[in-house]
């Protein structure tokens, strides 16, 4: 039988595991040779791996048995995909304790197929069986991404393709390939850290500046002036007729000395004028 599947060491000693190409290409449901192969040859040695992942998926309980085997090896797996992590292969690399992304790499992940024959039952029979594998799924899904039942099951059933971006995004990795080295090096990121923590009072007081300003605007289109803006709250204005009442002033929170805001008083004026 031709494997899916390739061990190679670095020069450190330290074992790589290639899966490539579909899995359990030759086998049809649930053939167990595959799946046995692969475990003596996981099992004959121990440390952490890394194992790359290049498939476009294919049976789905031989992609559940090396996930289970995956999760429950004693050292620690990294999945790295290169290329794609389709199908049942999206099952695969979720069996790792960090899952990376080559920037151009795609996962995919959708609802299960079969083929089935018979009569009516026997079609009725496939859908339950289709279900229950897909509810098999999403607990693997679940799992790694923390997303809720019916989201990851959506998902599925709209066939979801993601880049490297988007499965960082919503949970089913971890990282990108190639982006951790890179940030290492940028001598410019602690201090970018520290700029967004001195930015947020200034964005703060930005937005209060425009609400006052706002409401400022308002009470002039009312034909109240703001000649005396910056003079003290008992500074009052002269009317044509003598009369003198006394000028609101905005403070920066948008609202006038007795806690009224000018988008409220237009809203109210404009109620009467209906």
């Amino acid at each position: 039988m031709k494997k899916f599947w390739n061990w190679l060491r670095n020069s450190e000693g330290e074992r790589t595991l290639r899966l490539e190409g579909p899995i359990d290409e030759d086998s049809v449901w649930g053939d167990e040779i595959t799946p046995k192969a692969f475990r003596a040859e996981l099992e004959e040695d121990t440390g952490d791996i890394t194992v790359w992942i290049c498939s476009p998926g294919g049976n789905v309980f031989a992609a559940a048995e090396i996930y289970t085997m995956l999760r429950e090896y004693p050292g620690t797996v990294t999945v790295k995909i290169d290329s794609i992590a389709a199908s049942a292969a999206s099952v695969v690399a979720m069996a790792g304790d960090r899952v990376l992304m080559s920037p151009t790499g795609m996962l995919m992940i959708h609802d299960p197929s079969t083929i089935a024959m018979g009569n009516s039952e026997d079609m009725r029979k496939a859908i339950d069986v289709l279900n229950e594998v897909k509810e098999s799924i999403i607990n693997a899904y679940m799992a790694k991404t923390k997303l809720s039942h019916a989201r990851i099951a959506n998902l599925m059933s709209n066939e979801t393709w993601m880049n490297a971006k988007k499965a960082v995004e919503l949970g089913f990795a971890d990282g990108i390939l190639f982006e951790d080295a890179d940030s290492d090096d940028d001598p410019d990121e602690e201090e970018d850290t520290d700029e967004d923590d001195d930015e947020k009072p200034l964005r703060m007081e930005a937005q209060l500046y425009s609400t006052r300003r706002m409401g400022q605007a308002i009470l002039n289109r009312l034909g109240v002036s703001d000649q005396v803006q910056q003079k003290p709250a008992d500074t009052t204005l002269e009317k044509p007729d003598g009369g003198v009442p006394p000028q609101p002033t905005i403070g920066m929170d948008g609202t006038t000395e007795d806690g009224s805001v000018p988008y409220l008083i237009l809203q109210k004026q404009l109620e009467c004028l209906r």
